[in-house]
């Protein structure tokens, strides 16, 4: 295929995303993916459009505005779906797509170089499962350790909205790591993802990977090739991906198409380098990451504005990665809370609202804070760690009333 032939097949591709095509058949996600093949570099690092009135972009990281998801249901459309890339979106093709699987903790042995392997069609076939599940970005809300808290840390300044709850349908990966022969000796997964490696000041770290506990890969992790009802778009892991309920995000591995099952611990610069809790108050060894924490999030626009002499409704969402929440507050002067409204039973995050009849015009600050199953409230300061993960406290939005 010439070079411009190719150019103008990912053109075509592109157009067909931006239009949304739906897919006739329910049957044709199993026989073919909804873009041209073979597969080529994507010309920008994210395919989907990502519309000011949705989304902040940060070169391959998009991140979700709140105001996007009011009225929205716990489900979030692909189309305002937050998008976390380490390099760029990759366009792989489901039919020549395999996933490899190998090392000490399966039965033989398997080597990289001849592994146990399963097709996408292989997948198809096996017994699925559909979870309502949220996935988010170790690193959200970490631009308030800046701005709310003085401190300087490293990586891109999410607010809130890298975080997103969907409908995933595929397979257990308990399912296949017993079909391709785990063993009772078997400690840690290594999934790798196919996009492009990832090279930072010069160092190729290669593809991202990081190391998932067997015992955990055995309870709720799945292998997902639908979101909300369709094939995985490009931008959020086509053809299959993780899904690690409750995990960070880096754990729910985009493209995967390598896994090595160990029988001994794994490691890779995404546990050792990266996603590790550093600072004055951990270990010199840091703290490896595993759970998310609870957030909470008010559905509006940052300085947004109310008209004066009437009531209104405040709307949000909390969420936890500790098993759930008891209830949520919400403080409109800084000084009292009163208990929000829950809207519906809580799937992947809990939505809520409360009524407000501002006293009158001015500056004000909008306060959420969520309880956990355990009791454990939102603190008003997170901890410190250098890099900037799990920013947990409670968020100071401002609002102006007029």
């Amino acid at each position: 295929m010439t070079k411009a032939a190719g150019c103008a097949t990912v053109f075509r591709m592109a157009e067909r995303i931006r239009r949304r095509t739906a897919l006739a058949l329910a049957g044709l996600a199993a026989t073919a993916p909804w873009w041209p093949r073979p597969a080529f570099a994507a010309a920008s690092p994210i395919v989907k459009p990502l519309p000011e009135d949705k989304f902040f972009v940060y070169g391959t990281n998009a991140e979700t505005r709140w105001e996007a998801l009011r009225g929205i249901g716990d489900v979030v459309p692909v189309d305002r779906f937050f998008v976390r890339d380490h390099t760029s979106t990759p366009l792989l093709d489901a039919d020549t797509w395999r996933l490899q699987l190998y090392g000490t903790g399966l039965r033989g042995s398997p080597t990289a170089d001849r592994p146990v392997e399963f097709g996408y069609r292989d997948l198809l076939r096996l017994p699925s499962r559909t979870i309502t599940a949220r996935i988010e970005c170790a690193g959200n809300g970490r631009s308030f350790f800046t701005t709310q808290q003085g401190q300087a840390v490293t990586g891109t300044a999410w607010r809130l909205g890298a975080v997103g709850v969907a409908r995933w349908k595929g397979v257990p990966l308990a399912t296949v790591l017993r079909r391709a022969g785990l063993t009772a000796s078997a400690v840690d997964l290594l999934p790798q993802g196919l996009d492009p490696n990832y090279v930072t000041g010069g160092v190729d770290l290669g593809p991202v990977r990081r190391p998932l506990p067997v015992r955990k890969a055995l309870d709720d992790v799945l292998l997902a090739y639908e979101m909300n009802g369709e094939p995985l778009p490009p931008d959020h892991g086509h053809p299959v991906r993780l899904v690690v309920p409750d995990w960070i995000g880096v754990a729910s591995i985009k493209w995967v198409g390598r896994i090595e099952v160990a029988a001994s611990a794994l490691a890779s610069p995404w546990s050792t380098q990266y996603y590790r809790l550093w600072g004055p108050d951990y270990p010199p060894e840091g703290v490896l990451l595993g759970r998310q924490n609870t957030k909470s999030a008010f559905e509006l626009p940052w300085q947004a504005s109310f008209d004066a002499g009437r009531e209104h409704v405040l709307t949000g969402r909390s969420w936890s990665g500790t098993g759930g929440l008891r209830h949520v507050e919400v403080s409109t002067d800084g000084a009292t809370w009163r208990r929000a409204t829950p809207l519906a039973p809580a799937r992947g995050w809990q939505r809520w609202a409360v009524r407000w009849r501002p006293p009158g015009p001015g500056s004000y600050t909008l306060r959420a804070r969520a309880t956990d199953r355990t009791g454990v409230a939102q603190p008003d300061v997170a901890p410190y760690n250098t890099q900037g993960y799990l920013f947990g406290a409670v968020v100071a939005h401002p609002v102006t009333v007029a």
